[in-house]
């Protein structure tokens, strides 16, 4: 059985005539009536008979030509999975993010992502940055938007995308809020609020105050939820890091402000990441594609 005589029965039983089928299919009419003789002699049966009008359809014809509608939407179906496969319109794709990220660079992404693409599956999750790279590297997440590691890991592919700049913050009540110039030594005895995802402001300054003969920094909050952490800060005397980016987000839920830091600055590089050796679907280079965007979009907004 061939598929293209089983697609010309298909024209001949639409038209139900020899002539107009042929004309159709731009073909003679020996040859159409030769691949209709070639599909009956291999199903062993009639599928036409013939009428002053034209031709009509046996009742085996009409099971056959049930079954190439069907056929003929499968083929559709699976042309258009395969396209918006290829495209990265379907898919799954599994994503860990650092929490810094998700409302400015995240957020945006996967709202573009998932308009565009309405069939693709998105699982994110929150991840510190070598929770991250762990889960790749083991295969049970296919990106990651986060801090970049610093040296690059070779099993790794990285791509930059915006820069973070880290800043001190605090209530707007506490001691330090209103002055113009804070120094290391100024922060000597304060309490901070710490999240996984700190690094690696917390441990630079950590290093950058006991380098001036000061104690190791005191910890006396640790969180893994951001927002939990912002809202200590806002309402005790605690000190936190965040990016400047997202410090703007945290001002507008609460009242707390930027310590100007004197001799002190800490700037994180924000990429996407997955393992060199991994297969990358195209739903993830369509995400990858939009992160690209996003983060121009943001820079410019800066």
């Amino acid at each position: 059985m061939n598929f293209r005589d089983i697609e010309y029965f298909a024209v001949l039983a639409e038209h139900g005539h020899i002539g107009r089928a042929a004309e159709a299919l731009g073909l003679s009419q020996p040859a159409l009536s030769a691949s209709l003789r070639r599909l009956e002699q291999s199903m062993d049966t009639k599928l036409f008979t013939r009428t002053p009008k034209g031709i009509e359809l046996t009742d085996v014809g009409q099971v056959l030509l049930s079954q190439v509608r069907r056929l003929r939407q499968t083929r559709e179906d699976v042309m258009r999975e395969i396209a918006d496969l290829s495209q990265g319109r379907s898919g799954n794709l599994r994503i860990g993010a650092h929490a810094g990220v998700m409302d400015s660079l995240m957020g945006p992404a996967c709202c573009t992502l998932l308009n565009s693409a309405p069939n693709v599956v998105l699982s994110v999750t929150i991840e510190s940055n070598e929770a991250a790279v762990s889960a790749i590297r083991e295969g049970h997440l296919d990106l990651g938007v986060s801090v970049l590691p610093s040296p690059p890991h070779p099993d790794l592919a990285q791509e930059h995308l915006l820069d973070d700049n880290i800043v001190v913050f605090a209530s707007a009540r506490h001691r330090l809020a209103k002055s113009k110039q804070v120094t290391l030594d100024d922060l000597a005895d304060e309490r901070w609020a710490a999240t996984a995802f700190s690094a690696p402001a917390l441990p630079l300054l950590s290093l950058a105050m006991q380098d001036r003969g000061r104690s190791a920094m005191r910890y006396v909050l640790q969180t893994s939820s951001l927002s939990f952490r912002d809202q200590l800060v806002a309402n005790t005397d605690l000190l936190g890091t965040s990016s400047k980016r997202l410090l703007k987000q945290i001002k507008a839920r609460h009242r707390v402000v930027e310590l100007p830091i004197r001799g002190f600055s800490v700037k994180r590089n924000v990429g996407v990441f997955h393992r060199k050796d991994a297969y990358l679907s195209p739903a993830a280079r369509q995400f990858i594609n939009i992160l690209r965007a996003t983060a121009k979009d943001i820079a410019r907004e800066a």
